[in-house]
């Protein structure tokens, strides 16, 4: 009898065999689509400045500048302690920063993040807003909560292709040595130690939120070197560990893994300790939206007190009030709002534009960090493509050695239903040059050129994709999230961004935590809005 294991080998060696031309690209003509980003319009004119002075006045309590995650996080739990005299002023025409998502005739997707880990004990908010969702079932401060089965990712949740066929999970293992087989389980037994290991004074060594974290210097030390480092001090040369390991990185800070914190890249594979009454450890939250049904439940609580198109350009800190001016795009006007207090939670880096008045060593650590950029494709199918080299479509297709880090499936969660056709989202961090460079070439390279690479890029495993593509719409991320390159994150510079509150403004970004992801934005946010109730 023929294992499973041989079976998908023999297929694997089957389809590397096969006519090389069956791997071609087809020449169907170019779909449509449109090239789609950030206001870079808004945000260029905010950076130059020439605003006319305010026309008009208003009133509010709190004034919220960024209707991302961390705003519309500092909104919610204002509005939970009953304080609902605020505005949101978001500089695009919609909310949700990276975790916007799109709408089709057939499906939503995502535009940037795409999935949520099982919330761990210190994810505690997190965990309220499930709950308030009805996505997390009875008391949030459960080890293992029960969680809505239609909000877990569908099986199969991920896959990899490498040398011409699709194996199961991210790390893959056919024809790999049994010294690079030893090296995995070795890999996987120390980051699960790490997921329950805690420092010198009690705390996790790798929490979520990070600031939850341990502090304990020797740990804390692991900020000063980069993680390929850290593998190899620690005997881990298989080139699959460190094809992961840089995978991981590009994947959730848009950084190679020799630029990243090795802090930071144990933190990917340790701090994921949530578990569930009724899913594995490595289940994740998932949406066809990906990310964007949290964000829209948390946009709805705000209602018209979201202000969008808003672009604050100056801000001046009284001792009894906070001026905030602002264009307000599609009335072409400023309007001068007078707030008691401000919380920000857009980058950092945008502030000391706004703030004259911003502390110098305020405005050194907000300019000190960097920016990843990103560019993400939304490819509509009028079918699915065939699937004939190994393990089948899952959620996330993962590309070993590729330009992009895959695709995700945007029907998948609608596994009941079978659809006549879907929605790939393409991922890809522009990782591999300065991210000057690579912004400078999202603003230069058309629609079309992106299309061809990305076609280029999945002819491996789908070589009919191009003819099933009835639009490819492209949207880039310039800044998409800070970069956690070594000695950034326990740095002086974060721990002041993290720790700043003048008389009447305080800060909200996932920029206070050196690395962007949902839970650290919710995080910032929530912390902000308590601070600022706590003061009244």
């Amino acid at each position: 009898m023929v294992s499973r294991r041989e079976f998908v080998t023999a297929l694997g060696a089957a389809a590397m065999t096969a006519p090389l031309g069956g791997c071609l690209p087809d020449n169907a003509p170019m779909p449509p689509g449109d090239l789609l980003g950030m206001d870079l319009a808004l945000g260029h004119r905010l950076r130059d400045g020439g605003f006319p002075p305010p026309q008009t006045t208003a009133r509010t309590g709190i004034a919220i500048v960024g209707g991302g995650i961390a705003g519309l996080s500092a909104a919610w739990q204002l509005d939970r302690a009953g304080f609902g005299d605020y505005r949101v002023l978001e500089l695009e025409s919609e909310a949700g920063g990276n975790t916007r998502g799109g709408v089709g005739p057939l499906v939503a997707f995502p535009w940037g993040a795409h999935y949520l880990p099982l919330p761990p004990p210190e994810a505690v908010h997190v965990r309220e807003l499930l709950s308030e969702l009805g996505a997390l079932r009875g008391d949030p401060a459960q080890v293992k909560p029960e969680y809505d089965e239609t909000r877990l990712c569908a099986t199969p949740q991920e896959r990899v292709f490498k040398d011409g066929l699709w194996q199961e999970g991210l790390l893959p293992s056919l024809g790999s040595s049994a010294d690079e087989r030893a090296q995995h389980k070795r890999f996987q037994a120390r980051m699960e130690e790490l997921k329950h290991a805690r420092g010198k004074d009690g705390r996790r060594l790798f929490a979520l939120p990070m600031e939850f974290s341990s502090r304990d210097p020797e740990w804390r030390a692991l900020d000063g070197i980069d993680f390929r480092r850290w593998l190899l001090e620690n005997g881990f040369s298989a080139p699959s560990l460190h094809w992961l390991a840089n995978y991981a990185c590009r994947d959730d800070f848009g950084t190679e893994y020799h630029q990243t914190s090795a802090w930071a890249g144990l933190h990917y594979f340790a701090c994921r300790s949530g578990e569930a009454a009724n899913a594995a450890p490595d289940a994740i939250l998932t949406a066809p939206d990906g990310n964007g049904w949290l964000m829209r439940a948390l946009a709805r609580r705000v209602g018209e007190r979201l202000h969008t198109g808003s672009a604050v350009f100056r801000i001046e800190e009284g001792k009894q009030r906070v001026e905030i001016d602002c264009w307000q795009a599609a009335k072409g006007t400023t309007t001068r709002l007078i707030a008691e207090r401000l919380i920000w939670a857009a980058p950092v880096f945008v502030l000391p534009r706004a703030w004259p008045q911003m502390p110098k060593d305020l405005k050194a650590a907000a300019l000190a960090g960097d920016y990843a950029p990103w560019l993400v494709a939304n490819l509509h199918l009028a079918d699915f493509p065939d699937e004939r080299r190994g393990a089948p479509l899952a959620w996330d297709n993962v590309l070993y050695d590729s330009a992009g880090l895959g695709v995700v499936v945007a029907t998948h969660q609608l596994i009941r239903r079978r659809l006549s056709g879907t929605v790939f989202t393409y991922y890809r961090a522009l990782s591999d040059r300065p991210p000057a460079e690579w912004r400078q070439k999202l603003l230069e390279t058309p629609r079309k050129v992106w299309a061809e690479q990305i076609f280029r890029d999945l002819a491996a495993p789908w070589p009919e994709l191009r003819r099933l593509t009835t639009r490819l719409d492209v949207f880039r991320h310039g800044h998409a999230m800070r970069r956690p390159l070594p000695g950034r994150i326990w740095s002086t510079d974060r721990q002041l961004l993290a720790d700043f509150q003048s008389p009447r403004i305080t800060l909200a970004h996932a920029d206070l935590s050196g690395f962007s992801l949902f839970e650290e934005a919710h995080y910032r946010g929530v912390l902000a809005a308590n601070r600022m109730l706590g003061r009244r």
